[in-house]
């Protein structure tokens, strides 16, 4: 029997409590449920009420742990609406897909009348040839004779609305009962749908939170510390992730789970520690800490071109990189928005780091780190010959840029993600994630800002 897919497709803007349990409802029918949150959409303006690395956390926190219930944020990295033609097409090898719509969707459908036909692409030949799964809505009686050729139909009546939630939030009531406990928190957390810009940042509390330890077993100083903190046996009642060791530990522990949402609080127990919380500042407060900050900080999105022609895609908190693979210095070329900037750069690599990690590799190549709400990121030189004197370039929160290798096979390069070797490339494609986010915390006394300017003062 072949597998059967649900495409769960919305704008989940906010995803709510009704949301979840229609996912849970069709989790129990369906082999897999992927859930959809769809990009810009020319007919839903509300869809883009907020910026859509808020939308894709939201629907992490409300499905991710769901068995059988995968979130695909292809849309909001993509900043793209693809239509449900395209869809079963993109699914098609991995199963038999079936198309989640409500009943009232289906209202004229045996006159070829109905929202499917009119308002879909393809509407008319996917309703004789797809398969539909169909939700039953309160209000909205169904007749048989509007049911598609291949349906299966769901009887769930499960109040509540996104429309509702914003309108309660906007108007300054609380949604909560609508919302997760999880959802609820994130959204209050940065003031959503109020109306206003979100906040990239909060202060708050982790009192009452519990944690997951993540502690490098090979650092001696966080296996000692490990026993202070009261740490959680089941992963999935955490409410934030505490790594112990130094910015490695951070780097390995966001790169394992940032998918899960949670709030990242370090404790250093390396060198640097930028990422880090002091130990000293920490175990000095009350434990867990009262009075600190939550930074919400873009990962870069990361296309590779490998030198056999396949494309990989990746993620990277702090910074990627090419480098030369031999003795020969690297000959790159480097474009930025699909226009040449520099048709040759002699050097021995170059590399692209996000405010957050402009402290690290980048600031070792002779950058000046940025602030972590600063909105830009940066590209570096490393060790430059030619064009002379270039050293680095600000590029803007939507800038996409490309390094691509004009040594040919003489001159190799190699790339790197976070630290982390992806092999030989030819090109190596980046822009700030649509989609992907890492919360930090920071003790408010000695934030990332403080950190930054303590670099720059030298102290």
């Amino acid at each position: 029997m072949a597998r059967r897919i649900a495409l769960f497709g919305g704008s989940f803007n906010p995803p709510g409590q009704h949301h979840r349990r229609i996912a849970e409802v069709l989790a129990q029918h369906f082999d897999e449920v992927r859930v959809i949150p769809c990009g810009p959409r020319p007919d839903k303006p509300i869809v883009n009420s907020v910026p859509s690395v808020f939308r894709a956390a939201l629907c992490d926190l409300v499905f991710g742990d769901m068995e059988r219930v995968v979130v695909d944020l292809f849309d909001l990295e993509q900043n793209v609406f693809t239509r449900n033609h395209a869809l079963e097409t993109r699914f098609a090898d991995q199963g038999e897909v079936w198309h989640v719509v409500g009943a009232d969707w289906l209202v004229g459908g045996a006159k070829g009348l109905s929202a499917i036909h009119t308002g879909w692409e393809e509407g008319r030949q996917l309703w004789q040839t797809s398969h539909f799964a169909v939700l039953t809505r309160p209000g909205h009686e169904l007749q048989f004779d509007d049911l598609p050729p291949n349906s299966q139909i769901l009887p769930i009546e499960i109040p509540g609305s996104s429309t509702d939630i914003r309108e309660c939030f906007l108007h300054g009531k609380t949604a909560n009962e609508q919302l997760t406990p999880k959802a609820a928190a994130y959204i209050e957390r940065y003031g959503l749908y109020r109306g206003t810009n979100p906040s990239s940042w909060s202060r708050g509390s982790l009192a009452e939170m519990s944690c997951l330890i993540e502690s490098d077993p090979r650092n001696e100083k966080a296996m000692t510390w490990s026993p202070r903190f009261t740490s959680v046996t089941d992963a999935a009642k955490a409410d934030y992730i505490l790594p112990l060791g130094g910015d490695g530990s951070m780097l390995r522990a966001i790169r394992e789970h940032w998918r899960r949402r949670l709030p990242f609080f370090g404790v250093n127990a390396g060198h640097l520690g930028f990422l880090m919380n002091a130990p000293e500042s920490v175990f000095s407060a009350e434990l867990p800490p009262q009075d600190v900050i939550f930074r919400q900080l873009p990962l870069l999105y990361l296309e590779m071109e490998k030198v056999d022609g396949q494309i990989i895609t990746t993620y990277g908190f702090n910074d990627a990189w090419v480098e030369r693979s031999t003795s020969q210095s690297a000959w790159l070329q480097v474009n930025v928005n699909d226009i040449l900037r520099i048709p040759k750069l002699v050097s021995d690599g170059a590399l692209v780091c996000t405010a957050a990690g402009s402290t690290a590799y980048a600031r070792s190549m002779g950058a000046s780190p940025l602030l972590a709400d600063t909105p830009a990121w940066l590209l570096v030189g490393s060790n430059v010959m030619e064009p002379a004197h270039w050293k680095s370039a600000l590029l803007s929160m939507d800038s996409t840029m490309e390094i691509k290798s004009v040594g040919g096979e003489a001159r190799p390069i190699v790339a790197y993600v976070d630290g982390v070797s992806q092999g030989e490339v030819k090109s190596l494609k980046a822009r700030l994630s649509r989609a992907a986010t890492a919360e930090m915390v920071f003790l408010a006394n000695h934030d990332m800002a403080e950190k930054i300017a303590a670099i720059q003062f030298g102290n």
